[in-house]
């Protein structure tokens, strides 16, 4: 069985609180559903952007895959993924951090 599930309204609080503790500050530019909701996470670097994608593994643990690819895109490409994504699932959180080195403030299985 996987990890038990927490309200996403409290797991996005902890992350952005996470986040000013590392020196990666963070906002909502999204608020999703707060029982339920899914998350995307903007990582904005020196190059680009990188939007990180929750989801369930088989067994239902959290993991994150990197919605835009392996590599930073542009502020356009960002928003243009948020939109489609927001389009599927309105009950979605989007998050954003300043993360130079494209790192999450918070740990996951990144896949």
């Amino acid at each position: 069985m996987g990890e038990p599930r927490i309200k996403a309204g409290i797991w996005v609080s902890a992350a952005l609180r996470m986040g000013m503790l590392e020196g990666k500050p963070g906002l909502v530019v999204r608020k999703g559903d707060p029982d339920a909701g899914g998350v995307l996470v903007v990582l904005h670097g020196r190059t680009g952007n990188i939007v990180l994608t929750q989801f369930r593994e088989r067994d239902g643990d959290l993991a994150w895959m990197r919605g835009t690819g392996p590599e930073p895109v542009t502020e356009d490409a960002t928003d243009a993924y948020v939109k489609k994504q927001v389009s599927y699932d309105p009950d979605l959180w989007v998050i954003e951090f300043d993360a130079a080195d494209y790192v999450p403030p918070f740990e996951g299985k990144l896949v």
